[in-house]
């Protein structure tokens, strides 16, 4: 199949079907990825059970979401980079790392939320 083909083809097929493959891709093998599910989901068990404002659960779901998206990039990357080298290079190495960072720095954010939020609820019950 040439590149006009496969063009062709990619024209008629959804454009969601690839981005749901790769999200599905990403749930099933990705264990940073699986993990961020996991959190969003018991922050969300939370929210409801603190009752959240509007504002919160806007500031919620773009926190959850934000930390999924920049996940799936930081995949992404590191694929990008598996597949021009697979030998070690300080460059390859320096790529993935600060692709790495900027998750850390993303979920430090998130966790720096989280406890603006819940902290005063939970000390609301003592």
């Amino acid at each position: 199949m040439g590149l006009k083909d496969k063009a062709a083809k990619r024209t008629k097929e959804s454009p969601f079907v690839p981005a749901l493959l790769g999200l599905f891709h990403a749930a099933r093998t990705e264990r940073n990825f699986q993990f961020h599910l996991f959190a969003g989901t018991c922050v969300v068990v939370l929210g409801f059970l603190f009752s959240l404002s509007k504002t919160e659960w806007m500031i919620i779901i773009l926190v959850i979401f934000g930390m999924l998206s920049l996940e799936l990039v930081n995949t992404a990357i590191e694929r990008t980079v598996d597949l021009v080298t697979l030998e070690r290079h300080p460059l390859a190495k320096q790529a993935k790392d600060v692709a790495a960072a900027a998750v850390f720095v993303y979920a430090f954010m998130a966790v720096i939320i989280a406890c603006i939020i819940f902290i005063p609820k939970i000390l609301l019950l003592f």
